[in-house]
């Protein structure tokens, strides 16, 4: 669980935008996916810190970071956030949202990042053929326009389950912490909000331009096309590597924790001994 010693709060341009900060030695940052906070990383933070230090942010409009009130670029907050501490070149690890941010970083500022471990996505707009994916996301977005929040929060908990199981299939812990982290987010927001964010274009196409290491960490029951995008990068950046957790989807960091914390601690040993 969060240390309440461990948060910040970061000055940026456009309001304050919290992040955890804990351990000491090479840096390692944690994205979150869309809806979520910095949370979803509470089973990785402690274990991670024993050897590095962890920075894990709650992404612009997320979690305990203000909302925008102008055009901005996640990637851009998060390299604002890296020069602020004085950290960098570090390795970050994303999940969904968060693994496009990292690759967003990785092209964008490239002096700030060593390594990508990226779950569950990582270029922005993905096209989803899955029709259980294209279902899903069409129940969240008649949801949405009804106003009806916690509806919306249903179809948003129903990404971890995945195409080939039910909630009833998670443990109900994991289920009631991703309902947590989207209320609190969804509930900054209103609907007349404008979209501030600013996606970095062509990431798809520009993945070639990565020349650090790649890991892929996909859950074998996500939807097939989400798992195919952070697997297509690392096949097309000098030195990418894919590996898959059994019994997680679209979250395999809290439904398989220990499994995700061993192939990343495994991925950092490798990464730092090359290095010497």
């Amino acid at each position: 669980m969060n240390d309440a010693s461990d948060i910040f709060t970061f000055a940026s341009e456009d309001g304050l935008l919290a992040y955890r900060d804990t351990g000491a030695g090479r840096p390692l940052v944690l994205l979150h996916g869309g809806y979520l906070d910095h949370t979803m990383w509470d089973d990785q933070v402690p274990v991670l810190a024993r050897h590095h230090r962890v920075i894990a942010p709650d992404a612009r409009g997320h979690g305990a970071s203000a909302n925008a009130s102008r055009p901005f670029r996640q990637t851009d907050d998060l390299a604002a956030l890296l020069r602020h501490l004085g950290v960098g070149p570090a390795v970050l690890a994303g999940v969904s949202m968060g693994a496009t941010i990292a690759v967003d970083t990785a092209l964008v500022h490239p002096d700030l990042v060593r390594a990508l471990v990226i779950s569950g996505g990582g270029t922005s707009a993905p096209e989803l053929h899955d029709p259980w994916a294209r279902g899903v996301q069409a129940a969240q977005a008649r949801a949405l326009a009804a106003g009806d929040i916690e509806g919306w929060i249903d179809g948003s908990a129903l990404w971890a389950a995945g195409p080939h199981r039910t909630l009833d299939d998670i443990d109900p812990e994991v289920v009631r912490r991703l309902r947590e982290m989207a209320r609190r987010t969804i509930t900054k927001h209103t609907a007349a909000e404008p979209d501030h964010h600013r996606p970095v274009p062509d990431t798809a196409t520009r993945a070639k331009e990565i020349t650090v290491p790649v890991l892929a960490v996909n859950g074998a029951l996500d939807t097939p096309d989400l798992a195919a995008i952070a697997e297509r990068i690392a096949t097309t950046v000098p030195d990418g590597r894919i590996t898959t957790i059994e019994g997680a989807a679209h979250m395999p960091t809290m439904e398989q924790p220990d499994a995700y914390n061993r192939i990343l601690e495994d991925f950092l040993r490798t990464l730092y001994a090359e290095e010497r």
